[in-house]
């Protein structure tokens, strides 16, 4: 086990599917079936793809994966998937216009999900993250995401740069 309490998931011992119903189905070193686990990653930004649980409906840690890079294709496929499912964070791709360069502010962006309009509160609401990327939440609570503000285009930069 590791400290977490889950035991490591080996292909070939444990087994992840879906049911009929479309419920994740985790069967385990014992034969058990738990039905409705989640996969959650400890850290969805700064370590895509590693480090996920399997957690059972009552949310106790089945298994750990410590990199899905290590375990087989289809049931990597089946844990992104529905993490995917889970986690709205659109990409911010391009910045098209705000309304004032004080706050509260109007943002109309590109994202990798498509075009979106959100209100900016305050200066507080942009987080920097490593290598050179952003997170910024909106009034509503939705975060939006900036991979690299360095590979935004010129003008997109500008306009990030009066709020940073």
């Amino acid at each position: 086990m590791d400290e977490s309490g889950g035991k490591p998931f080996r292909s070939g011992v444990h087994r992840l599917m879906r049911d009929a119903h479309g419920d994740l189905v985790f069967k385990d070193e014992l034969d058990q079936h738990h039905v409705g686990v989640l996969p959650v990653q400890a850290f969805p930004i700064d370590s895509p793809g590693e480090h996920v649980s399997l957690v059972s409906t009552e949310g106790h840690e089945l298994a750990f994966i410590l990199s899905l890079a290590d375990i087989e294709a289809e049931t990597r496929h089946v844990i992104l998937d529905e993490i995917a499912q889970r986690e709205f964070i659109p990409v911010i791709q391009r910045l098209v216009a705000v309304s004032t360069f004080a706050t509260p502010s109007t943002w109309s962006v590109h994202t990798d999900r498509g075009v979106s309009n959100f209100v900016l509160k305050g200066e507080e609401d942009i987080r920097r993250l490593r290598g050179n990327g952003l997170l910024i939440t909106d009034s509503h609570g939705v975060t939006y995401r900036v991979l690299d503000m360095r590979e935004l285009d010129r003008m997109s930069r500008r306009l990030l740069d009066r709020f940073l």
